[in-house]
């Protein structure tokens, strides 16, 4: 892929280095990718974004969640763009903050009441303050590699983290009920809440859907000891079922945190909850200086209702079965086995035999070539859980487009094994397996195909689709993201 020495996005990179530390910060930060991987961007439209020297990308993140209808969606756009004119940051919320909370009620399943924020992080954060000041405990469950935002009490780093931080937090296996009891007998008559994310998608591991059995023991022993129920659907949310992705199975958290799509791409988060906490939530002193901003509040409106006068998790669903098939029917032509795990809307794709990462390897490189870009859902900070050798350096060739992914080589090791004699014979059999992916009209995401042209008779919208191709950490990571939690 073409380096971008004397790029423009170079220039920024070395600009932004004299003045914010590390040059960036956060999941978004591709100093360790090489220059190849873009860091700044231009514009988007549609399932399309553009980097700083106008190259062009299918965005199969999804701008890392937030983008469920497509980059300005013409509804989403009116209904903020209405707003702005009137005003945003005010002295005080719009009457939209009024509806919105109303179409959340009305939407949510379980929700009584909504509390509105700015990300995720805020969201599951008041979601465990809300539950401590409705039941006066302290002790909170969380599934053990599960992440939930951004800040001590969850963050996998340990950076500037205190034993103290994380003194009442008591870890259990996700979908392991027997764990999730002892972890609720060792909390005794202390337990605060039990978290959970709408689905396990930790880093490092196949995706697990929750089985049923675990949500319902879940849900009687929040109940049984008289403790809150979180689901974290920050991530999930309005992409596995519209009135909470644990609805399907029958259960009714008391307490919500949702965020990534409910905006399309303004910043926005929301908790909703039940009559049980409603008075707790006006105990507690959450607050910020542009969490009233309405023009984001009118965005969401007009986000969840696009999602559902338009079937959008209908559509969603038989999309991602249509990549998830056409990949495994091209995997199958070529001998190569997959192994697709998580909802079909939020995929994630491993190599079976792969453990040197050689085939995902060629596998993304070829993607990179074709114009798809791809990125692991979620990573660790680079102290904690990660070293610098746990990211990506994407090989070079006539275009640019990038992916990350976490593993146990560094780059330099990882480019000379995509060099090396061994490393031709995975790149040989995953160029025509990849050719095959692009010409197949079995995959297909919402509302574009792999292929180079990515045209479509209508508008690109509804375009929800994570697919990483992401690989385990190494041991020595591994143990680090344990001792983080």
């Amino acid at each position: 892929m073409q380096s971008l020495t004397n790029s423009k996005d170079m220039a920024l990179r070395q600009r932004a280095a004299s003045v914010i530390p590390g040059g960036m910060w956060g999941h978004m930060a591709t100093r360790y990718l090489g220059s190849a991987y873009p860091q700044f961007f231009e514009r988007a439209d549609g399932c399309r974004v553009w980097d700083v020297d106008g190259r062009e990308y299918v965005d199969l993140m999804c701008s890392w969640g937030p983008n469920v209808l497509g980059h300005h969606h013409p509804a989403v756009e009116a209904a903020a763009e209405r707003q702005r004119r009137l005003g945003d940051a005010m002295n005080g919320p719009g009457e939209v903050l009024v509806e919105l909370a109303e179409l959340l009620v009305g939407t949510v399943a379980h929700a009584d009441w909504a509390m509105l924020q700015k990300n995720g992080t805020d969201a599951t954060t008041a979601c465990v303050t809300i539950a401590r000041a409705g039941t006066g405990r302290r002790k909170v469950l969380v599934a053990r590699g599960s992440y939930h935002g951004a800040v001590p009490w969850c963050t996998p780093s340990l950076a500037g983290v205190t034993a103290e931080d994380r003194a009442h937090l008591i870890h259990f296996d996700y979908n392991d009920v027997a764990s999730l009891e002892a972890a609720v007998e060792q909390a005794g008559n202390d337990l605060a809440a039990i978290i959970v994310t709408a689905f396990r998608h930790d880093i490092a591991r196949d995706q697990e859907m929750p089985t049923a059995a675990f949500a319902r023991r879940a849900r009687e022993l929040a109940t049984a000891a008289d403790a809150a129920l979180i689901v974290d659907d920050v991530r999930a949310g309005f992409r596995i079922d519209l009135g909470g992705s644990w609805e399907p199975l029958g259960v009714r958290p008391d307490l919500s945190a949702f965020s990534k799509a409910i905006a399309n791409g303004y910043p926005l988060a929301a908790i909703t909850g039940t009559d049980r906490f409603r008075e707790a939530a006006t105990k507690i002193y959450v607050t910020g200086s542009f969490w009233y901003g309405a023009v984001s509040m009118a965005a969401a409106i007009a986000t969840i209702t696009a999602l559902r006068d338009e079937d959008a998790i209908a559509r969603m669903t038989r999309a991602g079965t249509r990549l998830r098939d056409g990949l495994d029917a091209a995997a199958k032509r070529h001998g190569v086995a997959l192994r697709q795990t998580g909802p079909v809307s939020m995929p994630m794709v491993l190599f079976d035999g792969d453990a040197e990462f050689k085939m995902a390897d060629a596998f993304c490189s070829a993607a990179l070539r074709e114009g798809a870009y791809f990125h692991p859902p979620q990573h660790v900070p680079e102290r904690g859980a990660h070293r610098k050798g746990h990211r990506h350096r994407p090989a070079r060739g006539r275009r640019r487009h990038g992916r990350r992914r976490e593993c146990g080589l560094n780059w330099r090791q990882r480019r000379g094994c995509l060099r090396s004699p061994a490393a031709q014979p995975a790149a040989e059999t995953t160029r025509p397996f990849w050719a095959a992916l692009r010409s197949s009209s079995g995959v297909t995401v919402p509302s574009f195909s792999f292929s180079r042209t990515f045209t479509s008779s209508r508008p690109p919208s509804t375009m929800s689709c994570w697919m990483p191709l992401r690989t385990p950490f190494s041991s020595r990571a591994r143990n680090a993201s344990r001792m983080s939690r």
